[in-house]
C-alpha cells in the first residue's frame, strides 16, 4: 500500500513563525501590514462590483425580481468572507532588509531579482525577473510602499557594483 503523504498546506501557520529568519548582521529596514481602514474598504469595493453586476446580470435573465436578495445575499456573503480571513490577513507581514523582500509561509525575494514594483489599488505587486509574482495586500499607503521597496533595490545594487 503507497503511502499518504501530508499536505503542506495544511502545515500554513500565519504570522512570524511561518517566516525565514534573518541572517546575522541583516538589518529589517521596513515591515509592511496590512490597515484595518483598507481591508474594509476593499471588502466594501467587493460588495459594491458583485452589486454592480447583479444590477447588471439579473434583469437580463429575467430575475429582476431577485434582486433584492441576490443584494443581500451578496453583502452578507462578502461580510462574512471579511470576518472569516480577517485574523489571517492581519497575521500576514513583509518585511524589507538591505538584501531582500520576506514574506508569510516562507517566501522571499532577493532584491536585486525584482523587475517591476507597482501598485494595484491597496496592493502592491512585486515581479521578479523569473516572472514570480507577490503580492503585498491591504496596504494603507501602496506608493510609499513602492518607493520604499525601489529606494532598498537601487540602494542594494549599488553595494553589489
Amino acid at each position: 500500500m503507497s503511502e499518504m503523504k501530508r499536505d503542506t498546506v495544511m502545515d500554513y501557520r500565519p504570522g512570524p513563525q511561518s517566516e525565514l529568519p534573518l541572517e546575522e548582521g541583516e538589518p529589517v529596514l521596513a515591515v509592511f501590514l496590512a490597515d484595518h481602514r483598507r481591508y474594509w474598504t476593499d471588502h466594501g469595493a467587493m460588495i459594491a462590483v458583485g452589486i454592480a453586476a447583479l444590477l447588471a446580470i439579473l434583469p437580463l435573465m429575467g430575475k429582476a425580481d431577485q434582486l433584492p436578495v441576490a443584494i443581500a445575499a451578496v453583502v452578507i456573503g462578502l461580510l462574512l468572507r471579511g470576518l472569516y480571513f480577517r485574523s489571517e490577513a492581519f497575521a500576514r507581514r513583509w518585511q524589507l532588509t538591505d538584501r531582500r523582500l520576506i514574506g508569510p509561509q516562507g517566501r522571499q525575494v532577493m532584491l536585486l531579482e525584482i523587475d517591476k514594483v507597482r501598485r494595484l489599488l491597496g496592493d502592491v505587486q512585486i515581479v521578479t525577473n523569473s516572472g514570480a509574482k507577490h503580492l503585498i495586500k491591504h496596504l494603507a499607503d501602496g506608493e510609499a510602499v513602492v518607493a520604499r521597496i525601489e529606494a532598498a533595490r537601487s540602494a542594494r545594487a549599488k553595494v553589489a557594483r
